[in-house]
């Protein structure tokens, strides 16, 4: 990970295990309730993704929205996320969870927190979004928010070890 990032847990973040409610159907799980996020990060819509094995999506950064990733399975994830907020008290921090199937979890990601995630399963796996605003905004009219670190070779954001 390099000397730029200090591993600690990072402001705003929130990981969360997703509890499953099994009977003889099948099983069910909140992903989200507004009772429980602030105000600032409830969700404007949602999406769902299949991501196959040895697959990374990121590592990448938004300017003005915050996600907030599902993993339920049916693979893991290898998720990271940094810091690089100057103003936050945990700048230049890094967090790595393992999430998916065997550790269901929620992972609350404010802007400006670069995050990338690889699926370390060996089936595709399901990943379910809900951020707080329109993939470019109303009726699909502006810019992309993203910072795509994930198209500069030099990066120093590496989910690898």
């Amino acid at each position: 990970m390099g000397s730029e990032f200090t591993r600690g847990s990072i402001d705003g973040v929130a990981i969360r295990p997703l509890k499953k409610f099994v009977d003889e159907r099948g099983w069910l799980a909140e992903l989200f309730r507004h009772d429980e996020l602030e105000a600032e990060f409830h969700p404007a819509m949602a999406y769902i993704s299949i991501t196959e094995p040895g697959v990374t999506r990121g590592p990448h950064e938004h300017v003005d929205q915050a996600d907030l990733f599902c993993f339920i399975g049916p693979s893991n994830f290898k998720i990271r996320l940094w810091d690089n907020r100057e103003s936050s008290p945990t700048y230049r921090h890094v967090v790595t969870a393992f999430v998916g199937a065997d550790n269901p979890a929620s992972v609350l990601v404010p802007l400006g927190v670069v995050h990338a995630y690889r699926n370390v399963g060996s089936v595709g796996g399901a990943v379910i979004n809900c951020p707080n605003r329109l993939f470019m905004g109303e009726a699909r009219r502006e810019p992309i928010d993203e910072i795509r670190h994930e198209d500069d070779p030099e990066t120093i954001y590496r989910i690898e070890d």
